[in-house]
């Protein structure tokens, strides 16, 4: 509802306005009628309207004045209408310049009452829409840039743009936040619908740091969780612990998302600049918790720290396993995988030891990528590592898993080590703009063309400077421009004819890579 001030020094003509029309009928409120400029400026200084009307010669400070004083002083920005007589033109020119919406000349007509009413209610809806749109750009904008920042693409263009809309003191530390339980395959989409469901209550039981919320990472299966920008001040202002605190977080979320949820925390960071190495170790730590006991989170500076005494390293199970994943050995692997479960159990070590173990194997299989290949991107190797060790309908942490990812593993290994692209690449461009509105991924085209889906979204990368997915989606904005400046068809069905069945989703990655929403894109380019 508009809230509207009057101002006129005759109360008589102010009066006769609040009864003109029906206001309530107009979705307007009449919040205050004030008797000359001051009084209204005064009112102003501590309350909202979205219109004033306001009569142009009065005492004390007409409205001319109380139109230059609110706009160069920044105190309201409320529409501005001037009541005039027929010989104050040259006062009206003047309000023109301090952005008066219009004026209407004594005694006011009921009609021109209402048309100017219309009209400030449209341009208001109008204004809305604008200032919703460049909100959700910004957002969008901001998350990009913490991204790239998690990425280890920390320019310092993209730390300052973060510094100065976040609030980011010293002791900062990504945070995964994931549904406990994998999702059910039973739907289409399942992972997207679950994800967007933990994203926003993650969002509302962070307000008002809303933006310290960002979608989980995911790059070669569909990602369901979410991430955040923790600082250990958030934890003080409230009052408690850092563990407290998260696990408020937790609480909270499993309240607004009703799924119970589970929190890994990388470790801290002294600033922004350093935040890849929190993300890095949040994408170790989800790999390493996934064969421990279950906890409400996990910590990377508890999970990780290695006591003096009881420490065991499983040396030669290990390596056995290590050469034959190198040698990709899938059938040594299983009996590797059954041999190192047999030697933990047996000797029933602590959980520092299985830390260690984990760690070690962890570390050494990056090791064996980046000695096949140089070239490799140590960051790529580890969300490799992190997303493909978890196989849907698998529980992580179990001897199937781990034998799954094994193999997976030596299967990506013997790939760099030979270099099998053979032309792959082409034949996934084809795919790519002749299936470009399909559910084409990465995953389903490394099955079709035989090669291992991380060594493909290597390769993609080192040819095109961008990932799979970020080529798709350019390529599908593209498709999307056309069918905007040559056909009259609604954005809708523009978003379903290039592979967008979620409206929001689709305008999210139109206005990330145009700057702008569809239907704004549309009418610059045929205005």
């Amino acid at each position: 509802m508009l809230k509207v001030m009057l101002v006129d020094d005759e109360q008589v003509i102010a009066k006769g306005l609040s009864v003109l029309i029906d206001w309530n009928e107009e979705n307007c409120n009449i919040e205050k009628i004030a008797g000359d400029g001051l009084e209204a400026l005064e009112y102003l200084r501590s309350n909202r309207v979205d219109l004033i009307i306001s009569d142009i010669r009065m005492p004390g400070m007409d409205g001319l004045e109380l139109l230059r004083t609110i706009r160069e002083e920044n105190i309201s920005d409320a529409y501005f209408v001037i009541l005039s007589g027929y010989n104050d033109f040259a006062y009206c020119r003047q309000a023109m310049r301090y952005n008066c919406m219009d004026f209407m000349v004594k005694p006011v007509a009921k009609q021109d009452l209402l048309t100017i009413i219309r009209k400030v209610s449209h341009a208001s809806e109008a204004d809305r829409e604008e200032k919703e749109k460049r909100v959700e750009y910004e957002r969008s904008y901001l998350e990009n840039t913490l991204i790239s920042l998690l990425f280890g693409k920390n320019d310092a263009m993209a730390v300052d743009y973060v510094t100065e809309r976040m609030e980011l003191s010293g002791n900062v530390r990504y945070v995964d936040i994931e549904f406990a339980a994998p999702p059910s395959s039973g739907g289409e989409s399942v992972p997207g619908k679950l994800q967007k469901k933990l994203f926003s209550a993650c969002r509302e039981v962070m307000k008002p740091r809303e933006n310290y919320v960002i979608p989980g990472l995911g790059t070669d299966r569909e990602n369901y969780g979410v991430g955040i920008i923790f600082c250990n001040y958030m934890a003080e202002e409230a009052g408690k612990t850092v563990e407290s605190w998260f696990l408020d977080l937790k609480q909270r979320l499993e309240v607004a998302a009703g799924k119970e949820v589970s929190i890994i925390a990388g470790r801290n960071v002294k600033n922004i600049k350093e935040i890849s190495k929190s993300y890095g170790t949040a994408c170790i730590l989800r790999s390493v918790v996934a064969f421990r006991e279950k906890k409400d989170i996990y910590f990377y500076e508890d999970e990780v720290q290695v006591s003096n005494g009881g420490v065991i390293l499983l040396k030669d199970p290990l390596d056995a396993l290590i050469s034959d994943i190198s040698e990709n050995n899938a059938a040594k692997i299983k009996t590797d995988v059954e041999k190192l479960y047999d030697e933990i159990g047996k000797m029933g070590v602590s959980s520092d030891t299985v830390s260690l173990n984990i760690n070690y194997l962890l570390f050494r299989l990056v090791h064996l990528a980046s000695e096949q290949d140089n070239g490799v991107d140590q960051e790529e190797i580890l969300r490799y590592i992190s997303e493909s060790s978890f196989e849907e309908g698998v529980m992580r942490g179990s001897r199937e898993h781990l034998t799954r990812f094994a193999c997976d593993y030596g299967e990506y290994l013997g790939q760099l080590r030979g270099n099998v692209s053979h032309g792959v690449l082409q034949d996934v461009e084809n795919e790519i703009r002749e299936k470009y509105s399909e559910n084409i991924s990465l995953r389903d085209l490394s099955n079709k063309y035989f090669i291992n889906s991380s060594y493909l979204g290597q390769l993609f990368r080192k040819k095109y400077g961008k990932s799979f997915k970020e080529y798709l989606t350019e390529y599908r904005i593209s498709k999307a421009v056309d069918l905007l400046l040559h056909t009259d068809k609604k954005i809708s069905e523009i978003a379903g004819m290039v592979g967008y069945m979620d409206n929001d989703y689709f305008l999210k990655k139109f206005i990330e890579i145009k700057g702008c929403t569809p239907s704004k894109f549309r009418k610059s380019r045929l205005s």
